[in-house]
């Protein structure tokens, strides 16, 4: 299975199942393209089986005429680039099979460890944003700091069900998790005193709304947090439409400075200022830019997911807009390459060279089962988009796991159990998508969210368009 796009000048193919990546020239495009239409190798399961063999004469026929009837090429020239492509097609890097179907399973089965957290240490927010998914805060339940002897069961719990993983993480998460600081502060200082007789490493990340920020929390955070996400969303006007004080202010001039410190003084690494854009911000591409022109290195920004019914939901109709603004958003960021204002965005930051590894790509986030939400009352959920859905309440940190048929759910699911990714390109990029967005779509964690899965899609398109630009400039140099 191939996927072909043409994008800046670049006639891409990229082989879906071995990830190789080829820029090509019109014709080699146009050939394959052919191959793919006639189905060629769905024909051909014999790998030593050439087109050139006398019994596939007709179909190499069939390709030369079709291809000399829309080039000026002479038929030699198209022999020697079908040549070229059936050696790549020897290589496994066209039209390969697919290696990783028939071990999804047992792939999906090593991440059945646990490895990270989403310690929720506060039920609780200081603000007051129109499109939080939390419930304002407290998941539409009651509101509540964790306390400390839950923070350290929660500790003690990963470690004990980390197997013979070495590096654990721990998100503090909220609400506002700057609420309950000094919860996070004890908890790394427990985690740091037992982490070496258990042979472990944590690795802690800090999720602010920046309301609380102050000099103490940067100095803390950039010495103990591998990771830092702030939360804002771009432009004062986009901003402080959606994220809001409990007054009903806006909170970019409350946030904006502290930020900047924050990033300066991590030296630009390991943080991410992450937004959201709605249907009022479609042109969120400015929202970025704005955002990098600050001084801001690393940066994300996600569509809004939310029930359709509210005036800021994003639907198919929006479809073009967002494809445009990543367009403008890619352009932007070739122009910037290894200048001084250039930024990264984390949907485009992929390694296509080594990337993540199998298993990953296979199973997904490791949602329910190397990663699990923790609640202030000590709740188990497989995630924070599932926190406050009762049927998916895995269990307590006092029972452990209990709920043991919907924890195999995620231990069953992979882009191969999911019928709309099988034949999907972007499968091994996306690893099938949110199992929450699905269900809070779908009713089952089984299915797929099509808006986020055709976003997803272009994300990919763009960021292997852009990697070949990088590579193409390089070999000019």
């Amino acid at each position: 299975m191939i996927h072909q796009f043409k994008k800046d000048g670049y006639n891409i193919v990229i082989d879906n199942n071995s990830g190789s990546i080829h820029s090509v020239d019109e014709l080699a495009y146009d050939i394959i393209h052919s191959y793919s239409s006639l189905f060629v190798l769905k024909n051909n399961k014999n790998k030593e089986e050439s087109i050139f063999d006398e019994k596939n004469k007709e179909v190499l026929n069939n390709i030369i005429s079709e291809i000399v009837s829309k080039h000026s090429a002479d038929q030699s020239d198209i022999l020697e680039t079908i040549e070229d492509i059936e050696t790549l097609i020897s290589e496994g890097k066209l039209f390969s099979e697919d290696d990783f179907s028939s071990i999804a399973q047992t792939l999906k089965q090593k991440m059945g460890t646990l490895k990270a957290i989403c310690l929720h240490v506060a039920h609780d927010c200081n603000m007051d944003c129109q499109y939080c998914f939390a419930g304002k805060g407290h998941y539409s339940g009651d509101k509540g700091l964790m306390k400390l002897d839950i923070a350290k069961k929660a500790i003690d719990f990963l470690i004990a069900n980390s197997g013979n993983r070495r590096n654990l993480e721990v998100d503090f998460f909220g609400g506002e998790p700057l609420l309950n600081w000094e919860l996070c502060k004890e908890t790394v200082k427990y985690a740091r005193k037992i982490e070496k007789e258990h042979n472990k490493n944590f690795r802690f990340t800090l999720t602010t709304n920046g309301l609380l920020v102050n000099d103490e929390v940067i100095d803390f955070s950039n010495e103990n947090m591998c990771n830092v996400v702030l939360s804002l969303d771009g432009r004062k006007e986009t901003n402080d439409r959606m994220r809001k004080t409990k007054s009903g202010g806006g909170t970019y001039d409350l946030v904006l400075e502290k930020f900047k410190k924050f990033a300066e003084k991590r030296g630009h690494k390991d943080y991410y200022v992450r937004g959201t854009f709605t249907k009022n911000n479609l042109d969120f591409a400015k929202d970025l830019i704005h955002m990098a022109d600050l001084g801001f290195k690393e940066l994300s920004i996600e569509p809004v997911v939310t029930s359709d019914d509210v005036n800021y939901a994003i639907d198919e109709a929006d479809v073009d807009k967002i494809m445009e603004n990543y367009d403008i958003l890619t352009k932007e960021m070739n122009e910037r390459a290894g200048k001084e204002n250039s930024f990264n965005f984390y949907h485009y930051d992929i390694d296509f060279m080594k990337g993540t590894c199998v298993a990953k790509r296979v199973a997904g986030c490791g949602v329910g089962t190397e990663y699990l939400a923790i609640t202030p009352e000590g709740d188990i959920y497989p995630c924070h988009q599932f926190v406050g859905d009762e049927e998916y309440l895995l269990g307590n940190l006092e029972t452990g796991i209990v709920n043991f048929e919907k924890k195999r759910e995620f231990e069953e699911v992979s882009v191969y159990s999911r019928e709309d990714c099988i034949d999907c390109f972007a499968k091994l990029y996306c690893s099938g998508g949110c199992c929450a967005n699905s269900y809070h779509t779908h009713g089952t964690i089984l299915k797929t969210h099509s808006l986020s899965c055709t976003l997803q899609k272009k994300r990919v398109e763009n960021s292997i368009a852009m990697e070949i630009k990088k590579l193409d400039e390089e070999d000019r140099i």
